[in-house]
Order: C-alpha cells, then structure tokens, then sequence
C-alpha cells in the first residue's frame, strides 16, 4: 500500500492507493520488484529482477476518479503504446517490448543506463546516434512527440542513446487495436499531424544538442535549434498552466517540484547505488 502522505492523494495515482505488485508471474518464471521509477496520473513504472534478468513494468490507469472508472483509460494507452513498440521492433535504442500484462500492462526490457542529465556532457557520436534512432522511428511513420523531456532520453552503460515511454507518441496510419481511429481521423489529417510531429521531434533534438554539445553542431543545424514551428509554440501556451498545477501537487506530495530524474548527481548516485545492491544481490 502506498504511504499515509501518498494515500491522501491517492486519486493523483494511476493505482490509487496500492502500490506497483510485489511479484509478477513471466513465460520464464517469477519476477520481483525492485523499485517504482515513476507513479502519476495516467501510469505507474517498476523495475523487476527475475530468471532473465532485470525488466520493467508499466502499468496504465487502473484507479477511479470521484467514483468514475478508469480503467478503460489505461487499457486504450497500453494498446497505443503496445503497437507503437511493434512497430518499432527492432529499431536501436528502443528497448525490446516483451508482450502485454493484465488489462492494462506492458513489460520492456530494462535499458541500463540513466536519463540524460541537465549538465552532462555525452560523447562526440551521441546525438547523431540519436539521430539516427528518429529517422528510423520516421522512416516507420512514427513520431516520438516527447522529446521535450531530456529525461526520456537514456545514456546506456556504452554511451549510447535509448528512448523509453511511448505513450503519446503518434503513429500513422494507426496498427493494432488503434485501427478504428482511422474511421474518425482523416487520412490527409493523420499524415498532416505525423509529418508536423516528426519535424518537431527533429527541433527537440537539436535543441538538446545544442545544451549539451554545441561544438557538434553545424551552423545550419545551430539555427534550426532555435526555430520552434507553429506546434510546439501552441503546445507551450497550452501546456504551462497544466506543467505550473503539476510542479504545484509534485511539491506538495513529494517536497520537490521536479522529476527524481531531474535532479542531477542525486540521482546518479542513487541509480549507481541501486546497481551495486542489485550486482551484490
């Protein structure tokens, strides 16, 4: 169960006032929890060690909200982002998706590594790695839509860029159980978005390029880090009132107003040290 602070907040949880399962049962046996990175809103994610190593678990909406249900709100994203994963497969640096869990889950493997962090300086081929990994998302007729978030950008144990958490991510056309939104959207639309999302993801790169190693850019990609489209402007005017309600409930609930995986060496030094027990274990 969650804490007496957390269960006065219980309704802000994707699973209200539990917590993420103790143990899961996999095709290759029984999986532990080891520690929830992320519980809000719409999901709550863990990582679990069992015969095959480690993997994570993500769990959408299951909680009601003021007595309404819920659940059909996790069960919709974890079929968007169950196909979104399918079309990816395969695709370096995204971790492989290893199937469904209960109404409203999905497993990954786990990518070791850490978030990108605000100071930290990555090596020479690391953003045009990155690079590479959107073009192939691209190329597949997919967008990421959230690499506005550095902390979805993982540096693995090499060095190398990974990406995680697809469930905004906009693919098109729609695969999978998302199919029937093909009826409803236009396919000139879908296309418009798609290709209007994609050029986003391609300024967010740059833009994280240019905190983090400004010497690799070229001076046409410089530019291009400060050019923000029509999309991403909209998305701030709309978005800042939600980000200043949620920095507001974070800091009141947590004590901080920013994401653990934000914090910088802190949080270094608890991956670090989280990965030490585990070696010993």
């Amino acid at each position: 169960m969650a804490s007496g602070k957390e269960s006065k907040h219980a309704w802000l949880r994707a699973l209200g006032g539990n917590d993420m399962p103790a143990r899961i049962a996999l095709a290759d046996g029984e999986y532990e929890h080891r520690r929830t990175y992320k519980h809000d809103f719409f999901a709550a994610t863990g990582l679990y060690r069992g015969p095959a190593g480690l993997a994570v678990l993500k769990l959408g909406r299951t909680a009601k909200l003021f007595g309404l249900p819920m659940a059909w709100l996790g069960r919709m994203l974890a079929d968007h982002e169950l196909a979104v994963y399918a079309a990816a497969n395969g695709v370096e640096g995204v971790p492989r998706c290893l199937g469904r869990w209960g109404r409203t889950g999905l497993i990954h493997v786990f990518v070791e590594g850490h978030p990108l962090q605000r100071y930290e300086r990555v090596d020479d081929a690391f953003f045009g790695r990155l690079e590479q990994l959107l073009d192939e998302l691209h190329r597949r007729d997919i967008a990421y839509v959230d690499l506005e978030k550095r902390e979805n950008i993982l540096v693995d144990h090499s060095g190398r860029p990974s990406l995680i958490d697809f469930q905004i991510s906009w693919q098109w056309p729609a695969t999978g159980r998302r199919q029937g939104v093909q009826r409803i959207v236009p396919g000139f639309l879908g296309r418009f978005v798609l290709r209007r999302l994609q050029a986003a993801d391609r300024y967010h790169l740059r833009k994280h390029q240019r905190r983090h190693r400004p010497d690799t850019l070229t001076a046409e990609q410089l530019a291009a880090s400060h050019q923000t489209g029509i999309l991403i402007v909209l998305h701030r005017w709309l978005s800042w009132p939600f980000t200043a309600t949620r920095r507001m409930i974070l800091k009141r609930v947590t004590g901080r107003s920013r994401s653990a995986k934000q914090d910088g060496p802190s949080f270094l030094e608890e991956v670090e040290n989280g990965a030490s027990r585990m070696e010993r274990e």
